[in-house]
C-alpha cells in the first residue's frame, strides 16, 4: 500500500499531525519535495515538535524515514533539527533515517540570494520565507546545484563548487553588490554540517523499490498544499517545487511506483502565509479572533497567518489537483467559539458568480461570496465519534463533504494524537 498525504489549500493544513497519527500503520514515511520553508507541527507524549525537513514519521519508533530526491536540504538547518530531536530523547540513526544521494543542497549563498531579492522587490515581494528555496530550485534546473551524494566525494564536490561559485558570485556580488562567497568558506560549511550526516546518505530509490516489492507500507508526505504548487498553484505566489500527490513517487525517487491512496488534508477554515491572492480572507477583529483561537502563526517563520472562512472554491480545486480519495478535516475544534461560521461558497467577478477556481489576473479580481452556517459553541475536544459531536458540527462537516464531492474520513478535534474522530466512508 502506497499512500500520499497532501495539502488541499495553501499549506499549514495540519499534515504533520495527520502523518504522525497515520504513521503508526506504516513501515516507511517519505518527504518528497520542498525544504525548510514550511513546518509540520506534531504534539505527542514527548512534547511539541516543529519539523521543517525531517519526515513526521521520525517521531514514531520503528518507522523508517526517507528524505527524498525532490527535497532541497539546508545542512545547517538539518543539523539543528536533528540536535533538538536527540536532546528530546528521539532516536535518530541511519537505521531509521535515510537521505537521498540525489537531493539537492541548499547553500548559504542561496539563502543570501533569496533575502537580497526579496529586499530589492520591497513592496512587490513574493512573501518568500527567505530560506533560499527559489534560488536553489533555480540552480537545480540550471544544473548548478550540489547534491547530497557529492558530500561522499570531497574532491569532486570541490571541483564542482569552484565553478558554481564563480557563476553565483556574478549575481551575489555583481548584481546585488554583496560580498562574494569564497571556496574555502563554503567547503568549511559543507564539511562542518555534511560530515556528521554522511552515514545517512544512500540510494533511497533502490531502498524504496525493494521495500515496495516486499509489500511494505509506504507513506509519502507533502510539504505545503495544492495552491502552492509550482504549476497548479497561485503562480507566481507559490513554492518552487511540486506539492501534488502525482509527484510523490517522482520526488521520492521511485517514479515507476504508483499510489494506491491519496489523503487530502484541509482545515475547517482557511489560512495562508505569504503574499498572493486569498479571496476568503478576513480582516479586523473577526480575523484576529480566529487567528488567536487557532494559534495561527507560521511554524517555519512565526509570521501571523492570514485567515478566513472555509473556501469551497479553492478547496474543491485542491481536491481535484491532488486526486484525493478521502479527506482529513483538521482544527474543527477551533470554530467552537463562533455562533455562526462563515463559508466562502463562490467567487464574484464584476457581479457574476463563479464556482471554478481561476488563475492569474482573474483570481486577483475575485471577491468572496460569504454565507453563514450555525455554530455549536461547545467544547468538542473529548468527542471520539461522529454521534458525540453537536448537531451543528455534524451538519457543517456534511456541508463541506458534499461541496468537495469526496468523503471526509478523519476529523481532528484537537492537536493530540488521540483527539481524532474516524468516520467511515459512505
Amino acid at each position: 500500500m502506497l499512500t500520499a498525504v497532501t495539502g488541499i489549500n495553501w499549506g499549514d493544513e495540519g499534515k504533520g499531525r495527520m502523518v504522525d497519527m497515520l504513521a503508526e500503520e506504516q513501515d516507511i514515511v517519505v518527504r518528497y519535495q520542498g525544504g525548510n520553508n514550511a513546518g509540520h507541527t506534531v504534539v505527542n507524549d514527548l512534547g511539541k515538535f516543529i519539523l521543517n525537513l525531517l519526515p513526521s514519521g521520525i517521531l514514531r519508533p520503528k518507522i523508517v524515514n526517507v528524505m527524498g530526491t525532490g527535497m532541497a536540504i539546508d545542512l545547517a538547518h538539518l543539523a539543528g533539527e536533528l540536535g533538538r530531536l536527540l536532546e528530546a530523547g528521539v532516536d535518530v540513526s541511519p537505521e531509521n533515517l535515510k537521505i537521498s544521494d540525489k537531493a539537492i543542497i541548499c547553500m548559504p549563498y542561496n539563502v543570501a540570494h533569496d533575502c537580497l531579492e526579496e529586499s530589492r522587490l520591497a513592496d512587490a515581494k513574493f512573501g518568500s520565507t527567505r530560506r533560499g528555496i527559489a534560488p536553489i530550485y533555480g540552480d537545480k534546473y540550471l544544473k548548478k546545484a550540489l547534491r547530497m551524494g557529492d558530500l561522499l566525494s570531497t574532491q569532486y564536490m570541490e571541483n564542482r563548487l569552484e565553478g558554481i561559485l564563480e557563476w553565483k558570485n556574478l549575481t551575489i556580488n555583481g548584481v546585488y553588490h554583496s560580498a562574494p562567497y569564497t571556496l574555502d568558506e563554503m567547503m568549511e560549511w559543507l564539511e562542518k554540517y555534511g560530515n556528521p550526516i554522511l552515514p545517512y546518505i544512500c540510494d533511497t530509490g533502490a531502498y524504496l523499490r525493494k521495500a515496495a516489492a516486499a509489500d511494505k507500507r509506504i507513506m509519502f508526505e507533502a510539504q505545503l498544499g495544492a495552491l502552492r504548487d509550482i504549476d497548479f498553484g497561485t503562480y507566481p505566489f507559490t513554492s518552487s517545487s511540486s506539492t501534488i500527490a502525482a509527484y510523490a513517487p517522482v520526488g521520492a525517487g521511485v517514479p515507476g511506483l504508483k499510489l494506491d491512496r491519496v489523503i487530502g488534508v484541509m482545515k475547517a477554515y482557511s489560512t495562508c502565509v505569504g503574499e498572493g491572492p486569498f479571496t476568503a480572507e478576513m480582516f479586523g477583529e473577526e480575523a484576529e479572533a480566529l487567528r488567536a483561537a487557532g494559534r495561527e502563526y507560521g511554524a517555519a517563520t512565526g509570521r501571523p497567518r492570514r485567515v478566513g472562512g472555509f473556501d469551497i472554491v479553492a478547496s474543491r480545486y485542491g481536491v481535484l489537483m491532488q486526486g484525493a480519495d478521502e479527506l482529513a478535516l483538521t482544527k474543527l475544534d477551533v470554530l467552537s467559539y463562533l455562533d455562526k461560521i462563515p463559508v466562502c461558497v463562490a467567487y464574484e467577478i464584476n457581479g457574476e458568480r463563479i464556482h471554478d477556481f481561476p488563475v492569474g489576473d482573474t483570481l486577483q479580481k475575485t471577491k468572496p461570496v460569504i454565507e453563514y452556517v450555525p455554530g455549536w459553541q461547545s467544547d468538542i475536544n473529548r468527542c471520539r465519534n461522529l454521534g458525540e459531536l453537536p448537531k451543528e458540527a455534524r451538519e457543517y462537516i456534511a456541508t463541506l463533504e458534499e461541496a468537495m464531492n469526496c468523503p471526509i474520513t478523519y476529523i481532528s478535534v484537537g492537536a493530540k494524537r488521540e483527539e481524532i474522530i474516524l468516520k467511515p466512508k459512505h
